[in-house]
């Protein structure tokens, strides 16, 4: 929160950050209870400051910019690579090019990344949304949903089950 208030982080999107972040624990402690090695820490940090560029940018450089902004205040790299890597359903190498990123392979590889690259994906501003929504809207934006599916596999086979489930199940607990 403090980066956040630093670098003047609009309150909606700290709100939104804060929401991503609920989503993420929820998804690393199914992962924990599978017997699945996530560092949790990460993910909490990784959620709660993966908005940050977008003090700086509303583009998809904000993830770059971002991960620019924590890296400089001495965050963890592993933490700085969850932020430059939950933009869409993450950003390859050639992509990265024609939006004139630098030459980097932005898509989430780790548990970690993939968990908070998910994450937002479900969260539309403070609300948990069906998958089905971001689905629509990366197909009226012409992203790669594909790349967004698979996300969501990958996910589901670490879990065992559908991490879209798990959330749900989880949020209508604590309603």
């Amino acid at each position: 929160m403090t980066l956040h208030r630093k670098y003047g982080s609009d309150e909606r999107i700290i709100i939104h950050c804060e929401t991503v972040t609920k989503v993420a624990k929820i998804l690393a402690d199914a992962m924990l209870k599978e017997g699945k090695e996530v560092d949790v820490k990460a993910v909490l940090a990784g959620a709660m400051l993966h908005d940050i560029g977008r003090s700086r940018v509303h583009s998809v450089r904000h993830g770059l910019e971002g991960a620019n902004i924590v890296e400089g205040e001495g965050v963890e790299m592993k933490v700085v690579e969850i932020v430059r890597k939950h933009v869409g359903a993450g950003i390859s190498r050639e992509e990265a090019r024609a939006l004139q990123l630098p030459d980097l392979d932005y898509i989430p590889a780790t548990l970690e990344e993939m968990i908070v690259c998910f994450s937002d994906k479900m969260v539309d501003a403070d609300r948990v949304r069906p998958f089905e929504a971001e689905v629509h809207r990366f197909t009226v934006k012409g992203h790669d949903v594909s790349r967004l599916v698979a996300l969501k596999r990958r996910l589901q086979q670490e879990l065992g089950e559908d991490p879209e489930k798990v959330i749900f199940d989880k949020v209508k607990e604590t309603q």
